[in-house]
């Protein structure tokens, strides 16, 4: 029962959407689901394709005689959303190179593939756009009746037998509507069984429907049935009706009276039982691919998404130059002049602003990235495409890759400008850090965004962590400082440990004089491990610790992205 309902005064638990709906598709058959808004078309539709994740249902679905099983029904159906959700940097082609390496079957050849995409291209008129990027709605790339168009192939070529299309000439002009009508009846005209939810067509577009499924507000069937020709079968039937030009009329218990409702109880009774000699539909794996290539393919399709992103590239590789520039000018030869206590903690606040400024860039402009193409996950998971973890998988693999650039270009400019030992032990170390520094925070940002609804909530989660990483970093106050009572969020700051590693690798070794204001001179290794608490006997475990923080990230990413789902139907 929706909370605005129960503000109101009701008093049940649940609201019913739907009631005593039955009826039958068959192949070669376009069905018109029609009624006002709010008679539960859209309901209906998602829990016939599965697709409802929220409510309670009962009843039952056949499919050829046999109870539905939803993974298998994921595996021969396809689903046109309303709204045309696709990867913004990929091409069309490669959106349907994409769909249809993933969900047509592993034995399928390269050749015979390629050659499925170039007839559906064809059948729903895309071969003019097959270079064209997809774009972002009402911003650039494909039009809104190209999307519609590049959704209707998206499907097709996993080459389902059953299609459900929510509105698919929703928001188009009439030749788009009439375009997008022309393909969804090539598609039927192959033998397959298609339903669409439509609102207010025209009447050319109505008479394109073979079958209606009419229903009135409460969820309740009025009509199911052919139209025939110019729609005289629907007439015929409301013409019969007695008592049709007064007004309180009950066309769902007329319906439930008729001999038409009688001959559909029929054939549905007809067609729950299977044929003699026939099997349940089943396949030998949940997926249509095996793990290896499920994640081959995500990851192929991840590095055309971020090699086409310009502008996230740009940003990051940008940003990564002016802030190693500025910090090498800033920080300019602190590395090899530590002389005194304040030197020592010049090149500490170094270590702490190339970790923590750029890092934390990245966390925040990843975000982006992940939040829209979560969208796409959620309708390419529920199509049966692949499993949780290669998709996660993919997203980290690309963006290491593109983080261990960034770092590379990075740390070359900190590491000469700010003076350290030219010692290849020590870069290392330096790259080390950084790169895992940058890789843990990559994931947070992915982590944060699985987790939360939306990106702005999300922000503000990230932001509130990063503060605390900040404040227990070791930089505004050493470990040594902290109350005791507080210590431990010192070791659940990775931040900490990055600036741990940077600095032990980089000076905790030297056993120079430093000079103490009102005190004997120390060694620089002894104050190092006395004062800030960095332990060079302890680097070991603090490199191992940063793979700890990356797989830690990456399990709470993926898992968040398996079990919630934040989209509502």
């Amino acid at each position: 029962m929706p909370v605005e309902m129960r503000k109101q005064g009701t008093e049940k638990h649940r609201l019913q959407l739907l009631k005593d709906v039955s009826g039958a598709f068959r192949p070669g058959t376009l069905t018109a689901l029609v009624g006002v808004s709010g008679a539960g078309k859209t309901t209906l539709l998602d829990v016939l394709a599965g697709r409802k994740i929220k409510g309670y249902i009962e009843g039952s679905i056949s499919i050829s005689g046999y109870p539905k099983n939803q993974v298998t029904f994921a595996r021969v159906s396809g689903y046109c959303e309303q709204i045309d959700i696709h990867s913004p940097f990929v091409t069309v082609y490669e959106s349907l190179l994409y769909s249809a390496s993933m969900r047509l079957a592993a034995d399928v050849k390269k050749e015979t593939r390629k050659m499925f995409i170039d007839e559906v291209m064809e059948l729903v008129e895309l071969q003019p756009l097959m270079n064209a990027l997809v774009g972002l709605p009402r911003i650039d790339g494909l039009s809104t009746e190209q999307r519609k168009r590049l959704t209707i192939a998206v499907e097709l070529v996993a080459n389902p037998s059953i299609i459900f299309m929510d509105e698919p000439t929703s928001g188009l002009d009439a030749r788009a509507a009439a375009i997008v009508m022309r393909a969804i009846r090539h598609m039927v005209d192959t033998g397959r069984t298609v339903v669409c939810t439509i609102h207010q067509p025209s009447i050319d577009i109505f008479e394109t429907f073979d079958e209606l499924l009419l229903m009135k507000r409460g969820g309740q069937v009025i009509y199911a049935g052919p139209l025939g020709r110019n729609s005289h079968k629907l007439v015929q039937y409301f013409e019969a009706v007695p008592g049709v030009p007064r007004l309180q009329v009950d066309f769902a218990e007329v319906y439930a009276t008729s001999e038409l409702y009688r001959k559909n109880q029929e054939l549905v009774k007809k067609l729950s039982t299977p044929r003699t000699g026939s099997k349940d539909l089943s396949f030998p794996s949940k997926y249509p691919q095996s793990f290896i290539t499920q994640c081959t393919a995500c990851f192929w399709k991840q590095h055309k998404s971020y090699w086409r992103n310009s502008e996230f590239n740009y940003t990051r590789f940008g940003v990564a130059i002016i802030i190693g520039i500025l910090f090498g000018l800033v920080f300019w030869s602190k590395g090899d002049r530590i002389y005194r206590r304040n030197d020592l903690i010049n090149l500490l606040g170094a270590a702490y602003a190339t970790v923590l400024f750029l890092g934390a860039t990245n966390a925040s402009a990843v975000q982006s990235v992940i939040a829209t193409e979560r969208t796409v996950f959620y309708r390419e998971r529920a199509a049966g495409m692949y499993s949780e973890l290669p998709y996660a998988f993919a997203h980290v693999a690309i963006e290491i890759v593109y983080v261990s650039i960034q770092t590379f270009l990075y740390s070359l400019l900190l590491y000469s400008t700010i003076g350290f030992e030219w010692n290849v032990s020590k870069f290392l170390y330096f790259y080390y850090f950084i790169f895992m520094s940058f890789t843990y925070f990559s994931m947070y940002g992915m982590m944060i965004i699985s987790l939360t609804p939306g990106p702005e909530i999300a922000a503000v989660v990230m932001s509130f962590f990063i503060s605390f990483w900040n404040l227990f970093s070791g930089y505004l106050i050493s470990r040594p400082l902290i109350p005791v009572w507080w210590r431990w969020y010192y070791w659940a700051s990775p931040v900490a440990w990055t600036i741990y590693g940077i600095f032990t690798s980089q000076v905790g070794d030297k056993n120079t004089l430093l000079e103490i204001p009102e005190s004997e001179p120390v060694p620089l290794k002894a104050f190092v491990e006395r004062y800030l608490g960095y332990d060079q006997e302890f680097l070991l475990p603090v490199v191992l610790a940063h793979v700890g923080w990356v797989l830690l990230f990456f399990f709470i990413f993926a898992y968040g992205i398996k079990f919630l789902n934040f989209q509502r139907r």
